[in-house]
């Protein structure tokens, strides 16, 4: 246990997956690939972002538009001017309720990841 400096560790990071489903889920990976996607315009670039195949990036671009009511992701197929992608209001929407819901459980959660921190022994190198 580090008493003796508490900070030496990295922060705690919070990672949440919904299970709404057996094949309905939405984690941290999910997320973070809706993030790129609304950042790079590109399932092919978010994907290359996260060393994942545009086959996986787009496979779950396809499982996440058929989970929800409303499409999270709006694509258009390339040609002359290239194709594209960008998050639907409702993807926007699922992604900050998704973030907000992460920073609330972090939020509330604070006292017990502190007393589970303190239990944690050395982590020698961080291996």
């Amino acid at each position: 246990m580090n008493d003796t400096n508490p900070t030496a560790l990295s922060p705690t990071k919070v990672r949440i997956r919904l299970v709404f489903d057996e094949d309905a889920m939405l984690g941290p990976g999910k997320a973070e690939l809706l993030e790129r996607i609304r950042d790079t315009g590109s399932i092919s670039a978010a994907g290359r972002q996260m060393q994942m195949s545009y086959k996986r990036a787009w496979m779950l671009v396809e499982t996440l538009n058929a989970i929800f009511r409303e499409p999270l992701v709006d694509s258009t197929r390339g040609g002359k001017k290239g194709g594209g992608a960008k998050l639907t209001q409702t993807g926007l929407a699922v992604l900050a309720q998704y973030r907000s819901f992460e920073e609330t459980v972090a939020k509330s959660g604070a006292a017990q990841i502190s007393v589970l921190r303190g239990m944690l022994r050395d982590i020698p190198d961080r291996k």
